[in-house]
């Protein structure tokens, strides 16, 4: 009977010590020392984390500065250059139409007034047209004399008046003196006649009035008209 337990005992020590070679799990883990385990993690952390690494930028030296000027004045140069050339072309071609313009404006200055007097000319060949077969004179004359007062308000409305010039002083800026007669009752230098007529655009003179004009009487010339009113009034008497 005690041999028996003597058995069972030694069973259960051979089945509860350990192998020599399986040593015992907790104989062979190592206590790690504390913080190591925070160590290795932040290892592996890093190692699968790129690392950030300071971005070393270049120091621009003065060299490079006055480069860099260089080229945005030369850009500016650029621009300002293309805008100029675009300005002088808009101008050269305002130049070209200013002078298209004025060569119209001169070339038709007188449209309007050719197209005023169209109508005149009309009258004038209607008048022309039925002069032959007239027999009213009368008729004729009050025509030609409508016609006229039609061409002289046509001018007038373009500026264009007559020189008034009978009975008053000779003028050099406004008569031109063909010749000159003696005139009872009549201040010396002053038109007498008119022998053509004279016409002002606007302000300005276009034709001066062919005039005669009176002068100066003489006693001894004066005593000879005399003279001879008064054998003509004599004669006229005896008659």
């Amino acid at each position: 009977m005690s041999k028996e337990k003597n058995e069972n005992k030694k069973k259960e020590d051979e089945f509860f010590q350990p192998k020599a070679d399986e040593p015992l799990a907790q104989n062979n883990k190592k206590e790690k020392p504390a913080g190591e385990n925070e160590t290795n993690e932040l290892k592996n952390k890093s190692v699968n984390e790129p690392v950030e690494e300071d971005v070393v930028k270049p120091i621009k030296t003065e060299k490079d500065i006055y480069e860099e000027k260089i080229s945005q004045l030369e850009k500016d140069v650029r621009e300002y250059k293309d805008a100029f050339l675009r300005k002088a072309a808009d101008l050269e071609n305002y130049k070209r139409r200013s002078e298209n313009d004025q060569l119209n404006l001169i070339r038709y200055a007188a449209e309007s007034l050719i197209k005023k007097l169209l109508p005149v000319i009309d009258d004038f060949e209607r008048s022309l047209n039925h002069i032959q077969n007239a027999k009213d004179t009368d008729a004729i004359k009050e025509g030609i004399k409508m016609i006229y007062e039609k061409l002289m308000k046509v001018i007038e409305e373009q500026g264009v008046k007559k020189i008034d010039a009978v009975g008053k002083p000779f003028d050099v800026h406004f008569h031109e003196a063909l010749m000159q007669r003696p005139a009872e009752g009549t201040e010396p230098h002053t038109v007498i006649e008119e022998l053509e007529k004279g016409y002002m655009y606007k302000d300005r003179v276009i034709r001066h009035t062919k005039v005669v004009v009176s002068e100066e009487i003489s006693a001894e010339t004066f005593n000879k008209q005399s003279e001879e009113n008064a054998s003509e009034k004599s004669n006229s008497e005896d008659e």
